[in-house]
């Protein structure tokens, strides 16, 4: 285990994050990585399944203590009573506030990083949330302590040995080509690269830019995209000293073979990046947020309203997220 904890946001209670991070301390209780759990006691204690132990800490020396015996809860209480699979925008407060919360305490180094269970948006925003999601809330939660250089965040999705970077994340489609740009694709790339060297332990990380018309625009024929934002955009890094294989076509470049090629894909927007990922680790793949001051990993996957209270949900994700964490921060510390 690391020297200090990892802090978990709970999520909306009224998913399935209580009881995929009960499921997640059963399978890391013994070995680690430890975590301390930033949200409501009860609603943890509720949570669909065999009842484990939950008992609330002071802060994250003591959630050490105790996390082979019981799960150490950081108790915010939430505003109303939980209903699962019934999102209810009364707690969204106390939602917020368990990821403000968890955020600061990876600021401030009180705990080595951040994993974050789902959160249904819509249900914030009566509280204030007034964010895309996740990614960009924390971004603005970090801001005072952002590091010099290329900046974040950069969604990087992760499955087994394919790792994809986004230059655009919740756009619509209609919008990408609009939303891409040079200067973006440089960014996101800049952030990649550093990433894989200082999270992932790359020295010399190998990258391939996705297309984005199909046939990556068979010059101009398909689209200028291509011609006018990508190229120049490898150009410019190459001028950076950084390598970036491309535009290639998208539909080529994620089968086994092509993926020995490279460290990392930049994709251009989110279901060309997202679609790999979950056909090769439906249950598994981890979202990790690159360009921020801490240490940020969420399971990729929703909060599951639709199963939420019934013990169905799975926790490989999530288990999987808070391993990768563990691994980035021991990287960092190191």
């Amino acid at each position: 285990m690391t020297a200090a904890p990892l802090a978990l946001s709970l999520g909306d209670p009224a998913g399935i994050g209580p009881e995929i991070t009960v499921k997640a301390w059963r399978a890391l209780r013994e070995q680690g990585p430890a975590f301390m759990v930033v949200g409501d006691a009860q609603a943890l204690a509720s949570a669909p399944g065999a009842p484990a132990p939950v008992r609330a800490v002071t802060g994250p020396r003591e959630a050490l203590e105790v996390f082979a015996e019981a799960i150490p809860v950081l108790d915010i209480p939430l505003s109303s009573p939980v209903v699962a699979g019934q999102p209810n925008p009364a707690n969204g407060g106390a939602v917020m506030r368990w990821i403000e919360t968890g955020a600061g305490l990876a600021l401030s180094g009180a705990v080595s990083g951040l994993v974050t269970a789902p959160i249904a948006k819509a249900s914030l925003y009566a509280a204030g949330f007034r964010f895309p999601g996740h990614t960009e809330f924390l971004a603005d939660l970090t801001a005072a302590g952002q590091q010099d250089g290329p900046r974040g965040p950069v969604m990087m999705l992760v499955a087994g040995d394919l790792r994809v970077a986004l230059v655009t994340i919740h756009t619509p489609l209609a919008m990408v080509s609009g939303q891409l740009s040079i200067e973006a694709v440089v960014n996101t790339t800049l952030v990649t690269a550093r990433a894989l060297k200082r999270d992932f332990g790359i020295a010399a990380p190998r990258m391939v830019l996705c297309g984005l018309n199909p046939h990556a625009g068979e010059s101009g024929a398909i689209g200028r995209e291509e011609i006018d934002i990508l190229q120049p955009a490898v150009r410019a890094l190459a001028d950076l000293g950084v390598t970036l294989k491309g535009p290639l076509p998208a539909d080529s470049l994620f089968h086994a073979e092509a993926r020995a090629g490279y460290d990392a894909a930049i994709c251009l927007y989110h279901d060309q990046a997202l679609i790999p990922v979950k056909m090769l680790d439906f249950w598994g793949g981890v979202n990790v947020t690159l360009g921020l001051p801490i240490v940020r990993t969420s399971p990729d996957h929703g909060t599951g309203f639709d199963i939420a209270g019934r013990g169905l949900a799975r926790p490989d994700s999530l288990i999987a997220a808070i391993r990768l964490a563990a691994e980035i921060a021991e990287r960092r510390a190191g």
